[in-house]
């Protein structure tokens, strides 16, 4: 892999779009406006090993493969990615495959997101562009003529100027909390359960990624390699993660996931555990003055669907494409329209979201709302139809807008 660099160089006082939060979406929309011969600064708070270590979901959807590949950011990806059809669901002690790519020609590729982010931040050392770690975003000040990121470092706090800023900082960031809280439009959901998830050295339950609704709850099987896997445990909101024992993690994933046609659950060593809270959170307002929010920063998907990935990098393609536009043409209708043109595909995704959660899980409520449930698993296994609309968003509704590789015409005229 490359070396960084910038380690130890001092940031530039000042570019066209400053970025901060080097995840999938600072980093992919890094590379994408370098194509176009726009200037960026990335700043982020963690180190360069921590943010390569960080695991998250990895399945990423066919429009976020083929913007990855054409941007030639896939190379790796395409040669240790997973192509997956769709999923596995198992209840009542019988085993389902849904085949998605029949009704839509995609797939989905499994791909661990921090070895997209390895790549990610190799192509972005390759270009020579300002990539700065252990710098921590204070506070952004979107307004007047000149937006400010305010940063601190060992070498203490400095001030970097630019023409825009994007935040992709995650939810507890400085991007968020620069929009004042009246302005955002916050919808949040919030759910009674969490996801105990681990990382085992074992043989996948499953060829692709599995569901398995049982009453004592939800559990997840999938994969990472042939012989590593990675299953999740629906447990209650408050879990303390020291209660749960390896053996009684094992063994409640195994009874979950047991069925008639199905040998018994493959145990090994477990190397990481983790729990996360499921909730669903979207800021509405995705920019503010000359501040615009991508990923985390502006919108939370429960873990059910792993779409909280690629929601990040559709957002770097619609902003990427404003960004050039203003910058390289002058044009800035795209992106006063950013949020406009973002937001039904996040909608999208979180509606598919919410249903996977609602389903899946073994939530509260009375006979009538389990009856549901039931009615609607047996749907997506019996009708065509169902599968059909099913497998259009979980392998990826297109993006709002394409991206613009290349410096266009005129680049360099002011916004």
């Amino acid at each position: 892999m490359s070396s960084d660099p910038t380690h130890g160089a001092r940031v530039p006082s000042r570019t066209q779009v400053a970025i901060v939060g080097a995840g999938p979406a600072g980093l992919t929309l890094g590379h994408l406006l370098h194509l176009q011969g726009i200037d960026s600064v990335i700043l982020e708070r963690s180190s360069r090993a921590h943010v390569e270590q960080r695991l998250r979901a990895g399945i990423i959807e066919q429009p976020s493969v083929d913007l990855l590949v054409a941007a030639g950011l896939g190379d790796r990806l395409l040669r240790e990615g997973m192509r997956h059809s769709g999923f596995y669901l198992r209840y009542d002690d019988v085993t389902h495959y849904l085949d998605f790519h029949p009704y839509t020609g995609q797939y989905a590729t499994v791909y661990g997101q921090h070895e997209l982010v390895k790549d990610l931040i190799a192509a972005r050392i390759d270009t020579r562009r300002p990539l700065h770690f252990d710098t921590e975003v204070t506070a952004i000040a979107p307004s007047g003529p000149t937006p400010a990121v305010r940063y601190r470092t060992t070498a203490g706090e400095r001030t970097l100027e630019a023409d825009f800023v994007v935040a992709a900082d995650g939810f507890h960031g400085a991007g968020r909390a620069a929009i004042p809280a009246d302005v955002r439009g916050e919808l949040i959901r919030e759910y009674p359960v969490a996801w105990l998830g681990i990382l085992a050295e074992s043989t996948p339950a499953a060829p692709e990624g599995m569901y398995c609704p049982h009453p004592n709850g939800l559990s997840v099987h999938s994969m990472r390699g042939p012989r590593l896997s990675r299953q999740y445990l629906q447990v209650p909101a408050d879990t303390d993660l020291g209660d749960w024992s390896d053996p009684q993690i094992w063994d409640e994933l195994s009874v979950r996931c047991a069925a008639a046609d199905a040998v018994p659950l493959e145990t090994g060593p477990i190397i990481e555990r983790s729990l996360a809270p499921l909730r669903s959170y979207v800021c509405s307002t995705m920019q503010y003055k000359r501040l615009f929010l991508a990923g985390d920063a502006a919108h939370i998907v429960p873990p059910t669907g792993a779409k909280g990935l690629n929601l990040a990098i559709s957002d770097t393609c619609v902003l990427s494409h404003a960004l050039g536009a203003a910058i390289n043409h002058g044009i800035t209708e795209h992106l006063t329209r950013y949020t406009a043109t973002a937001l039904p595909r996040v909608m999208a995704a979180q509606r598919f979201s919410a249903l996977l959660t609602t389903t899946l899980h073994a939530l509260p409520g009375d006979g009538f709302t389990e009856a549901l449930r039931r009615a609607t698993l047996d749907r997506w296994v019996g009708s065509e139809a169902a599968r059909h609309e099913l497998g259009e968003v979980y392998l990826g509704l297109p993006f709002a807008t394409a991206p613009i590789f290349g410096t266009p015409i005129g680049a360099g005229a002011s916004a």
